[in-house]
């Protein structure tokens, strides 16, 4: 039975933690960011914020369990996509595909322009995956002035220089 996505609700913040945990150990397959692995997840208060702004989503087993959630905010016309992460045991079954899919359906049904995000350009589940869902890298040339902010940020907290990039789907 395929997962159920839903809108994410006050008592599922204290899950989402283990879930990011959970899928951040991929990371130790690639050498240069296996320290992801170790790092804190997003904060229960941030989750919560998040959720009670109706913008994050997660994904349900059949024991009706969180397996994965996307937490996202919405930023003037656009919607930033700030965690998308499926447990490491429920990765490769499409619910990651799911979750990019009701952020897309909420910013189609908001009138938004954009889904945004940032992320690392070569790891597979990374650049590519948001490729395939027909999300467009930026050049940093044309980056506007909140996603120059946010790389910026991301980099100093240690990302390689050029490893990351920002994404950008076009809701018309």
């Amino acid at each position: 039975m395929p997962a159920i996505i839903r809108l994410a609700v006050p008592e599922d913040a204290q899950l989402l933690p283990a879930i990011e945990i959970s899928a951040a150990q991929e990371f130790r397959l690639i050498d240069e960011l296996s320290w992801l692995a170790e790092s804190p997840p997003m904060s229960i208060e941030r989750h919560s914020q998040l959720i009670a702004l109706s913008t994050c989503w997660v994904a349900l087993d059949a024991g009706n369990r969180p397996q994965g959630f996307l937490c996202a905010e919405r930023h003037g016309n656009d919607l930033h996509i700030h965690e998308l992460s499926v447990m490491q045991s429920m990765q490769g079954q499409g619910i990651g595909r799911r979750l990019v899919e009701a952020a897309k359906d909420y910013a189609r049904s908001s009138r938004l322009g954009f889904v945004t995000l940032t992320t690392f350009k070569t790891v597979p589940w990374n650049a590519p995956f948001y490729a395939r869902l027909g999300f467009e890298t930026k050049v940093a040339t044309a980056l506007d002035q909140r996603l120059a902010a946010i790389l910026s940020e991301e980099y100093a907290h240690g990302f390689a220089p050029e490893s990351r990039c920002a994404m950008v789907w076009s809701v018309t």
